[in-house]
C-alpha cells in the first residue's frame, strides 16, 4: 500500500472516529481536561442509552446538541418544553419551572424538584422510583429514540409508497429503487414466510413480517452512523424489542387455531398422568418464546455499540498515539461486521416471528 492510499484511508477512519471522539470529551471541556480522568462506562453508557437530545459536537469548550421537544403531563396538566433549558445537565443541578412547577433531569428521567430533592441525602441520591408518578411526572417526550423511530417508519413510508407509484406506471423489469427492495421483498416471502408458516396461509402476514424486517433493519443501519440525525441505538432499547416481540406474542396466540391450543393443553402422545408437568411447561413455553426475542435483539444490537466504543476508548485510556491505529483498525473491522449484523438481526427476528406464527397456524396433519 502507498504512502498516498494509507493516508487516504486513515483520513477516512478519523472521519468515523471524530462523534465518538466529540462524545467523549462532552462534559469534560467544562471542567479542567488535564485533571479529569478518562471514564471509558461514562462514554459508553452516554451513547447507547436514551436521552433529550442529539449531541452534535463540542467545539472551543462548548457543547453543541439539537434539543427535542419534552412533554409532560403533570399534576397541573400539560407542560411542554424544550430539553435545552436543561443547559445539557442530567444531574439534577438545573431546575426548569414551568406553570408553576419545577423539574428536574436525571439520568435521563424527568421529576419534581421538590421531590427529588427528598431523596437527596449529603453525595447520596436515591432516585425516586420511575413508576412512582406522585414524585415525577408521566413522561412523553420525543427522546432520541423516539424520534428515531418516527424519522424510520416516515422515511419507509416514503419510499415503499414511492416503489409502489413506479410499479403502476412500469410493467417491465422493476428500475432503481424498486429493482433493490423487490428481492428483498421476494426473499422474506420464499425464505421466511411460505417455508414456516405455509403457501396457503402466509399473504395475511406478509405486512406485518416485512414491516418487522425493514423497520428493524433499517434503525440497526442508524445505530451505526455517529451523526445526527442517526446514531441512536433505538434496537438496542429494550422497551423497543419488548414491544416488538410483544406484537409477535399476540399476532401468535390471535392466529393459533384448535390443533395449537390442543398441543399446549393436550399434548398428543403424552400420558395423561404426566398432564400437570407437561401444560404447565407448554403454557411457559408460549411466553419465554418472545422473550427470548426480545433479549437476543437487544443483546445483539447492545453489545456490537460496547466493543465499538470501547475500542475507541482505548485510546483515551492509554493516551498514547501508538494505539489509535490498532484501536483504529478493530473499529473498521466491527463496524464492517455490525453491517453484516444489522441484517442478520432483522433476519433472524422476522424468521423465529413467521416460525411461531406457523406453528399457530399450523393444520394438523
Amino acid at each position: 500500500m502507498t504512502a498516498k492510499k494509507f493516508m487516504k484511508y486513515l483520513s477516512a477512519l478519523l472521519m468515523i472516529l471524530m462523534p465518538f471522539v466529540s462524545i467523549a470529551a462532552d462534559g469534560s471541556q467544562s471542567h479542567d481536561k488535564e485533571t479529569e480522568e478518562f471514564d471509558a462506562t461514562e462514554l459508553i453508557q452516554h451513547h447507547i442509552a436514551d436521552s433529550h437530545e442529539f449531541h452534535i459536537l463540542d467545539y472551543n469548550g462548548h457543547s453543541y446538541s439539537m434539543p427535542l421537544p419534552v412533554i409532560l403531563w403533570t399534576n397541573d396538566g400539560l407542560v411542554t418544553f424544550m430539553s435545552s433549558e436543561f443547559d445539557h445537565n442530567d444531574d439534577a443541578t438545573v431546575v426548569v419551572e414551568k406553570n408553576g412547577q419545577q423539574f428536574v433531569r436525571y439520568h435521563g428521567n424527568i421529576y419534581y424538584a421538590d421531590a427529588f430533592a427528598t431523596q437527596v441525602a449529603g453525595e447520596h441520591v436515591e432516585a425516586p422510583s420511575i413508576t412512582d408518578f406522585s414524585k415525577r411526572p408521566m413522561n412523553f417526550s420525543i427522546t432520541k429514540h423516539v424520534f428515531s423511530l418516527i424519522f424510520s417508519v416516515v422515511l419507509i413510508l416514503i419510499v415503499f409508497s414511492a416503489v409502489a407509484r413506479s410499479y403502476k406506471k412500469n410493467n417491465a423489469a422493476p428500475k432503481g429503487l424498486a429493482g433493490f427492495l423487490e428481492p428483498l421483498v421476494i426473499f422474506v416471502r420464499d425464505e421466511i414466510a411460505i417455508p414456516n408458516i405455509g403457501a396457503k396461509k402466509y399473504e395475511k402476514f406478509m405486512p406485518y413480517l416485512l414491516t418487522v424486517f425493514f423497520i428493524i433493519w433499517v434503525n440497526n443501519l442508524f445505530g451505526l452512523i455517529p451523526f445526527f440525525p442517526f446514531s441512536s441505538n433505538l434496537t438496542g432499547n429494550i422497551a423497543f424489542t419488548f414491544v416488538m416481540a410483544m406484537f409477535t406474542f399476540l399476532i401468535t396466540i390471535f392466529s393459533g387455531n384448535k390443533n395449537y391450543w390442543g398441543h399446549i393443553f393436550n399434548t398428543p402422545g403424552v400420558p395423561l398422568w404426566l398432564a400437570p408437568i407437561m401444560v404447565p411447561v407448554e403454557i411457559m413455553g408460549m411466553f419465554t418464546k418472545p422473550v427470548a426475542l426480545m433479549i437476543r435483539l437487544f443483546a445483539n444490537i447492545t453489545a456490537g455499540h460496547i466493543i465499538i466504543l470501547s475500542l475507541v476508548s482505548l485510546i483515551f485510556i492509554f493516551q498514547s498515539v501508538f494505539i489509535a491505529p490498532v484501536s483504529g483498525a478493530f473499529v473498521l473491522f466491527m463496524s464492517a461486521l455490525e453491517i453484516l449484523v444489522a441484517a442478520l438481526q432483522a433476519y433472524v427476528f422476522t424468521l423465529l416471528s413467521a416460525l411461531f406464527i406457523g406453528q399457530a397456524v399450523e393444520d394438523k396433519h
